[in-house]
């Protein structure tokens, strides 16, 4: 990837750019040539092979970030396509930023404590240094509307950084690696400078729904922002609009078509031939590619490896596992001993199980380009995942478009990311030593037919779900994301306890009865009926209900109550006859309508959805998708605001498998209405406003005007939304945006008779 002639990043000769992805490293590393030139070659690492692709297809795109060598950084260039614009870093900014606030604090602490992080406040300022430095760099290079995608945990800080710089671009943040719990990340000193930096983005992405919904909490308890399934409502400053910042799943895959044609590469097969002969043509090779982390499980692997040599459930003669275990962080002391115990691990099995000429374990700590990894892929009868605790894991899904012959078994722990879509593979928990060994012998013994099953669902996944649908599902997103709300301030007509003028309640009253269409509405509990501690004991007024009743039996007057109540519960003690509308759950139940009301403006969806709850169905749906996908038979309904899984078609064990998948999903959709039945989970998304069911009430009765009484908080949608020949009447005391207020629940009846009264009279 040699480069073409450098230009500064101010050369008004340098056009800007329409994508900017901001990185910690460059995708390339520079070498240099005998001649004294440098070259710039692809370096390794999971981002810049998911991004690497994607920049190809760019018009004009851009990469900011380190070049990897301490000191001056290189003036920008060009490589293979992509404009490369690099920032500095100096050695304490590697020993600090790098080695110790990313590798030493946040990694520990995102991979639940695997080793304890460290907390040192030089660490942090050297962290928000770095971040600054990034920003200022990037922010310069984007084009005039332009898009700039910041990934991983190195720059949290870096959104809100170029926010403040470039309030016109759209900002996407990308998480690469799990978001721990609200109790981890409360562990960490500038919690919420570090949620602040990541909510400067427009658009934040994660691996998980389960790391989605830990950043949703830690915002909502650590922050007080409010959250609306997955939209979060960020303050501005002074006068400064609110914005809209939506948290989003996207597990990202790998440039599967790419890694699958290198298979039919004559030079790839013999490699993978000549590997086999390599080590001796054993009957199983059992493949780990890792890079040397404590948190991708490589000691528990060889615990159980060895263990397994050791009962002799393994036989060395006719199986050797191969351990590809790339150099990593070896500044960092966890990894320093890592690597240390590994080695000497490794040492003691081949020095106990070895025979001459073959070892039981291979060991190679060095990095392997993508055609010499595709052969190990392609000569592997087994590959190990057995992450503690991982984002995503590409190697997984390498591993799997690299078998287009369906030969091959994964083994993949259930604490990668990868998990969650790649179902067929044997799951495993890796932190259980005896569960790991049988995984790794069923793997081993598992039939050709088996395996070719499991590899079919396990291909359709990584096809169909490529790198390039992953940064276009984000991308377009990201591009409809961003939209900034000014916050709504609460309408206040009244104020105080005390009553109205009796006498301007009549008189709109008058005015009102005399309206042609009208729709009357009340709520129950603190209306029709005082609040009582016993829900159950509570007493509607009856001579309120006779009042309603009557007027529901007018020529042109459409009655309703809406309560807070759920619909069978309200029916049960409200006992209204047909004529009168019920409106459960805030708005999320409707009950039977009378024949002359337009039922197909009434409708559940009409009064519960709003774009913030479909982008959460969506979501929903598309996860019980991959749920269904690794499932052959099961089958995903979608509803207008509900989305079901259906199992009675799964084959064998499939129903019971994906039923468990989307339970665990539930768990971490607190806002969703989950029901399991009989061979379906459905997933309910309500959004309940009673402001919002009046509305639709009073389209659906054509109403020329309408009549509200409530008594809560829970009222004021409805009375922020009076027009001028509309009527509402706060009952009880407080501010409110209600026209007109009567004391309590005793004067309700007089006025619903007052109503009644007027209307017969006109």
């Amino acid at each position: 990837m040699p480069s073409s002639t450098s230009r500064p990043v101010d050369d008004p000769a340098r056009p800007g750019h329409d994508l900017v992805v901001v990185a910690n490293r460059l995708p390339v590393d520079s070498r240099t040539l005998p001649d004294g030139a440098t070259e710039w070659v692809t370096s390794p690492g999971g981002l810049v092979t998911a991004m690497e692709s994607v920049m190809r297809t760019v018009d004009s795109g851009a990469w900011v970030g380190w070049a990897g060598s301490p000191g001056q950084e290189p003036d920008p260039f060009d490589a293979d396509g992509m404009s490369l614009y690099p920032v500095r870093l100096d050695q304490e900014d590697i020993e600090r930023y790098y080695e110790g606030f990313s590798n030493a604090t946040l990694w520990p602490l995102y991979h639940d404590v695997i080793v304890d992080p460290e907390f040192h406040r030089t660490w942090w300022d050297s962290y928000v240094a770095a971040n600054r430095r990034f920003a200022r760099t990037a922010a310069p290079v984007a084009n005039e509307g332009g898009t700039i995608w910041v990934h991983d945990y190195q720059l949290q800080l870096v959104p809100r950084l170029i926010r403040e710089e470039r309030a016109d671009v759209r900002i996407g943040f990308f998480n690469h690696i799990p978001f721990p719990s609200v109790e981890l990340f409360s562990q960490l000193p500038k919690r919420n400078q570090m949620l602040r930096g990541l909510l400067g983005a427009d658009l934040i992405g994660f691996q998980r729904e389960s790391d989605t919904q830990n950043f949703l909490a830690a915002v909502r308890k650590l922050l007080g922002y409010h959250v609306d399934g997955q939209t979060i409502s960020v303050p501005g400053l002074g006068a400064a609009p609110v914005r809209e910042v939506v948290a989003q799943t996207f597990p990202i895959s790998i440039d599967s078509s790419k890694v699958s044609a290198l298979t039919e590469d004559e030079e790839v097969r013999a490699r993978a031939e000549q590997l086999r002969e390599d080590l001796g043509h054993p009957r199983t090779i059992v493949l780990g590619v890792d890079r040397l982390d404590y948190t991708k499980g490589i000691r528990h692997r060889l615990k159980a490896w060895g263990e397994l040599l050791g009962d002799g459930s393994v036989d060395p003669r006719e199986t050797v596992m191969v351990q590809v275990a790339t150099p990593s962080r070896e500044r960092v002391e966890a990894y320093r001993q890592l690597r240390d115990e590994v080695e000497l691990t490794v040492g003691r099995i081949n020095g106990d199980h070895s025979s001459i000429g073959r070892p039981a374990v291979s060991y190679q700590h060095r990095s392997f380009d993508r055609r010499d990894m595709t052969a190990l892929f392609m000569a592997a009868d087994v590959v190990l995942v057995t992450a503690l605790r991982d984002g995503m894991n590409l190697v997984a899904k390498e591993y799997v478009a690299s078998r287009p012959d369906l030969h091959g078994v994964l083994v993949l722990s259930e604490f990668a990311g990868a998990a969650d879509e790649l179902r067929a593979a044997v799951m495993v928990n890796p932190h259980d030593i005896d569960e790991l060994k049988a995984a790794i012998l069923r793997a081993m013994a598992m039939p050709a037919e088996e395996q070719e099953e499991a590899m079919r669902s396990l291909r359709h996944q990584v096809m169909e779900n490529d790198v390039q649908a992953w940064a276009h599902s984000f991308l377009q997103r990201l591009e409809h994301s961003g939209a900034e709300v000014r916050e709504p301030k609460p309408t206040v007509r009244l104020t105080g306890e005390g009553a109205t003028d009796p006498a301007a309640l009549d008189a709109a009253m008058d005015t009102f009865a005399a309206t042609p269409r009208i729709l009357i509405a009340s709520d129950f509990d603190g209306v029709l009926a005082p609040i009582v501690a016993d829900r159950d004991a509570v007493q509607p007024d009856s001579a309120a209900l006779a009042a309603l009743r009557d007027l529901s039996e007018m020529p042109g007057v459409a009655t309703a109550l809406i309560s807070g109540r759920a619909l069978g519960d309200l029916d049960s003690h409200a006992r209204m006859p047909s004529s009168v509308v019920l409106v459960g759950s805030h708005g999320a139940e409707v009950g039977a309508l009378p024949p002359w009301m337009q039922a197909e403006v009434l409708d559940s969806a009409a009064l519960t959805m709003t774009p913030e709850k479909d982008e959460l169905l969506a979501s929903i749906t598309e996860n019980l998708q991959q749920i269904a996908r690794a499932h052959p038979g099961v089958e995903v309904e979608t509803k207008p605001s509900a989305a079901v899984l259906h199992t009675c078609n799964a084959r064998g064990r499939g129903g019971h498998n994906a039923t468990e998948s989307a339970l665990e999903y539930a768990v971490n959709l607190p806002d969703v209405t989950v029901t399991p039945g009989k061979e379906v989970v459905e997933f309910s998304v309500v959004h309940t406003s009673k402001g919002a069911a009046i509305e639709t009430l009073a389209r659906a009765s054509a109403a020329d005007a309408w009549f509200y009484l409530g008594d809560d908080v829970t009222d004021e949608s409805v009375f922020g939304r009076l027009g001028e020949n509309d009527v509402g009447v706060k009952v009880g005391g407080g501010d409110t945006a209600a026209n007109h207020r009567i004391a309590g629940t005793e004067d309700v009846a007089a006025v619903l008779t007052r109503l009644a009264g007027l209307r017969r009279e006109g």
